[in-house]
């Protein structure tokens, strides 16, 4: 049955949180009615915030169970730290199953889970429950990569073959809150954090519209992590100071390479290349995106925008992200991004979300392709580990943890 309004219960209220918020002005038939974090003071800002954008009044719950129950709520942002995802949603699907509330879907921010048995127990608890999944990966509806996309697809491909290599890369200076430089909370560093967007970025760019996810067949991966910056003094005080975090006794990796092969849907080869790290300083957040084919290519690059502004050494400004994410500068030749909740993705996949919910259908982004990405980036983990490249077994990482997630891992 399709629904008028979908009443939205967030769970969660930070950065990550408040994009996706902004990422709602504009929808269609969307209102945030509830917001449930541990901080209640976040959550009341939260709400706050909501009121003035325009896309809702949210009650503020205390605790899960009372937002879930909440009639109003026809479905749940997930958007907290990743060592919560796998108990929020059992949560949820547990509370659906109860049918105690009006719930009908759940979506999940990236990654979905920080390994694969927690992935699997996700998807198996809201399948159980009969709940609609998404998963909010928001690199593969930025409009840049979606118009992208389809150019590749009906003039490249169309008139001279299939796309073979899809390179990624997302880099910044290292993540805004603590838990990301905690591997033992967040599931590993920049691989799982970054490389999971880049991963599944270049995977759909490679995929044939026209055909089924399933055509596109992993065959191997390789990889190679390394801390170059993080890890020496300088830098790890640097983090002991804002986070209260030791990144000498609990490191991970702030640089990873991670390729794919894939078999396409005639057998042959095609590849994807995913670059992340935490140790690029520019005018702030850089996506891009590069595809090749047989007489064609695409390039992305988002810190190339329509709009730059210049302020000389004259002129004496605040400290702010006003230009772009995670902006590293203040003066200079700076990009302007008019609209990054729009720029990179959030607005297009949350409009997404809401409208297939609200028909009552499966999101095209969904735990299915969660899971597939945990399953590469842990496989990418063991291929770091062995120093080799490994064949695509989801069997054998079925109850893998990343030796940086138990904290056994040191930079060499």
């Amino acid at each position: 049955m399709k629904l008028d309004k979908l009443g939205i219960g967030f769970v969660g209220s930070g950065f990550s949180a408040r994009f996706h918020l902004h990422g709602l002005v504009g929808v269609r038939g969307a209102e945030v009615v509830a917001v449930h974090s541990r901080s209640e003071a976040s959550a009341r800002e939260f709400a706050g915030l909501a009121e003035r954008l325009g896309v809702g009044r949210p009650k503020v719950y205390p605790d899960l169970n009372s937002l879930l129950s909440d009639k109003n709520v026809n479905a749940v942002w997930v958007i907290t730290p990743n060592d919560t995802h796998s108990t929020y949603v059992k949560e949820i699907a547990e509370e659906a199953s109860q049918g105690r509330g009006n719930l009908r879907g759940v979506a999940v921010a990236k990654p979905l889970a920080r390994n694969v048995r927690e992935a699997r127990e996700m998807l198996r608890a809201v399948e159980r429950a009969g709940l609609l999944h998404g998963y909010l990966e928001t690199e593969v509806f930025m409009p840049s990569f979606i118009k992208g996309r389809n150019v590749v697809w009906e003039m490249g491909a169309k008139n001279s073959g299939r796309p073979y290599l899809a390179r990624a890369a997302e880099e910044h200076s290292g993540p805004h809150n603590w838990w990301f430089w905690r591997p033992s909370i967040s599931g590993g560093g920049v691989t799982m954090d970054m490389a999971c967007h880049s991963v599944e970025s270049t995977r759909l760019m490679l995929l044939n519209p026209s055909k089924g996810k399933e055509s596109l067949k992993p065959r191997s991966i390789y990889a190679e992590v390394a801390s170059l910056k993080w890890t020496k003094p300088a830098y790890s005080s640097q983090l002991r100071q804002r986070f209260s975090v030791d990144f000498i006794a609990e490191p991970a990796e702030d640089y990873s390479l991670v390729t794919v092969s894939y078999e396409d849907e005639e057998g042959g080869l095609v590849l994807t290349e995913s670059r992340s790290s935490w140790n690029f300083v520019g005018a702030g957040l850089r996506l891009s995106l590069e595809v090749l084919g047989p007489e064609y290519s695409l390039y992305v690059n988002t810190l190339q925008p329509e709009s730059f502004i210049f302020l000389s050494r004259n002129v004496k400004v605040q400290a702010s992200e006003a230009f772009v994410e995670k902006q590293n500068a203040d003066q200079g030749l700076m990009p302007v991004i008019p609209d990054e909740p729009v720029t990179y993705g959030y607005q297009n996949a949350d409009r997404h979300m809401v409208e297939s919910f609200t028909r009552g259908v499966m999101p095209t982004e969904n735990f299915n392709d969660g899971l597939l990405v945990t399953q590469l980036i842990m496989h990418a983990y063991m291929s770091a580990e062995r120093g080799s490249k490994v064949r695509f077994n989801p069997t054998e990482v079925e109850d893998y943890v990343p030796k940086v997630a138990k904290g056994e891992w040191r930079p060499s």
